[in-house]
């Protein structure tokens, strides 16, 4: 990362980042395939925004961030199914953050 950014605020940030993503697909998800209203598109569309502004948050180059904040989205997306879909994770599913996780912290707090 180009300015290094406390452990925390890097994973709040991407976990923001994350929910501003799945906020934004989960409602169009609502009204074409749960038979919600088509105004939840507006506000789809903000969340959209709001997760394309905070990626440019990110201090390190568009490659890398991608690269981490794909890391962090499998996880956070673990979180939603279970607290929004009320689908328990499996191992796998934990496993699978895990080993995602993993991989964001390599790229995201390697000596550089």
């Amino acid at each position: 990362m180009s300015t290094p950014l406390p452990i925390a605020r890097t994973l709040a940030l991407f976990a923001a980042t994350a929910v501003a993503e799945i906020v934004g697909c989960y409602l169009p998800y609502l009204w074409l395939r749960r038979a919600g209203s088509a105004w939840l598109v507006a506000p789809a569309a903000v969340s959209l925004s709001v997760f394309a502004w905070l990626l440019t948050l990110h201090p390190a180059s568009a490659g890398r961030t991608y690269a981490m904040y794909g890391g962090v989205y499998v996880a956070v997306a673990v979180v939603w199914a279970f607290l929004v879909e009320k689908q328990q994770p499996d191992r796998w599913d934990l496993f699978g953050a895990s080993v995602s996780l993993l991989g964001m912290a390599i790229v995201a707090f390697a000596p550089r």
